[in-house]
């Protein structure tokens, strides 16, 4: 059947996929990854050249077990990238291991090996193999709209080209690490280590526990979760305020502008959506009021979001919030609906799909006569949002 498939189509598909992997490192779902990526290379740099090569490999195999298991779900059982962080089980696991790598960062500890990993000589490479496998969790959810006709491609095509390209992937997003463990002499113009290295290390790990903060969105009362957010800044701030006063010259810049971005980060994930009088103001879907709005010829907005989706968050607490989206919208008499895919609804997900979306985050727009005037995956600007919403009040008039 592969026969049938030209095959410089499928190599250009293979080398897009690898190339989408590479800049998916830019993404936001990979900032809980750099502590743990930064560790593994740390770790390997002063080793033999022969141990840095099997830790490059073992790092490089961790992302590609985890991208062609995503693979062969999707091949085999149709699955969809959210489908994993639609289980409570899978994201207590991840909060659990990020909480894990939190501590073992901030102590400086060896990751855990099971006895018989150490017994088979593994216990060297398992951490890097970890940290791939981890890494590539993480960058999961951004890595769906990232890769845009990539990936339509890939459900499409047969087994071993689907997983080849999920294959891919995993080997673009996991090269420059593995180029660094290999190559750690060019991380040799840093300064050489000191007390800035520590306090680098603890932030680190502060950012590990921000970011298991961010995944236990779907696992506790929602009245809860602001509340992880400012116990999470106070332990930031006693960090902060211990360091300061300790250390000196990098010690201190590194402090303060650690507390600064935990403040700033904090004021962003606790607050709350829609407050402002001149914010969007979502309405939670449910089909009668989709059913309803197409009924009175109505203009609408649909949002697709969930809590583990973090360019989804980036998006509403940025551009859904600007104050031009909320006017764009209220002038075209458009209703603003927001389908939350958190936990998985199958009458939801079919209908992420009937828009033609593929992953998070993803937005449709459509006229009154219920025609998508314009699709939006990924991350996208204000401007390019309202240019879309003014688009349906023209085609009223």
């Amino acid at each position: 059947m592969i026969d049938h498939i030209p095959s410089l189509l499928i190599a250009s598909q293979l080398l897009m996929a690898t190339v989408a992997g590479l800049l998916l490192n830019l993404t936001p779902c990979v900032l809980p990854a750099i502590p743990i990526k930064v560790r593994t290379i740390l770790r390997e740099a002063g080793s033999q050249r022969s141990h840095r090569v099997l830790a490059a490999l073992a790092f490089t195999a961790g992302t590609l077990a985890f991208f062609l298991t995503l693979g062969g779900l999707t091949a085999f059982l149709q699955w969809s990238w959210g489908t994993l962080f639609q289980s409570a089980v899978f994201v207590g696991i991840l909060v659990a291991l990020l909480v894990g790598f939190a501590v073992v960062t901030w102590l400086d500890l060896p990751i855990p090996i099971p006895s018989f990993a150490a017994s088979a000589h593994g216990r060297r490479y398992s951490e890097a193999f970890l940290s791939g496998l981890l890494s590539a969790v993480l960058a999961a959810p951004c890595a769906g709209p990232f890769l845009g006709g990539v990936l339509a491609f890939a459900v499409t095509q047969p087994a071993p080209v689907t997983m080849g390209i999920f294959g891919s992937i995993g080997l673009g997003l996991s090269l420059p690490y593995a180029a660094l463990i290999l190559k750690p002499k060019w991380l040799s113009r840093l300064p050489k280590a000191g007390p800035w290295t520590l306090a680098i290390r603890e932030v680190l790990a502060l950012i590990l526990l921000a970011a298991a903060v961010f995944f236990s969105a779907s696992l506790v009362p929602k009245a809860v979760y602001p509340w992880l957010w400012w116990a999470w800044l106070a332990l930031v701030l006693v960090w902060g305020l211990r360091r300061f006063v300790q250390g000196s010259g990098a010690v201190r810049v590194i402090t303060a502008t650690a507390t600064g971005l935990a403040l700033a980060v904090t004021v962003v994930f606790a607050s709350l959506l829609g407050s402002g009088e001149d914010e969007l103001v979502w309405q939670p879907y449910s089909a009668e009021l989709l059913a309803d709005t197409k009924a009175r010829d109505t203009p609408y907005l649909l949002e697709f979001t969930a809590d583990w989706c973090i360019n989804c968050k980036v998006l509403e607490r940025t551009v859904y919030k600007e104050p031009a989206v909320a006017e764009a919208v209220a002038r075209a008499g458009m209703v603003p609906i927001q389908v939350d895919v958190t936990a998985s609804d199958p009458e939801k997900d079919a209908l992420l799909t009937a828009t033609g979306g593929q992953a998070l985050p993803f937005a449709a727009i459509f006229d009154a006569d219920g025609t998508v005037v314009a699709r939006f995956t990924g991350l996208f600007d204000t401007d390019s949002l309202v240019e879309a919403i003014n688009r349906t009040e023209n085609s009223q008039r």
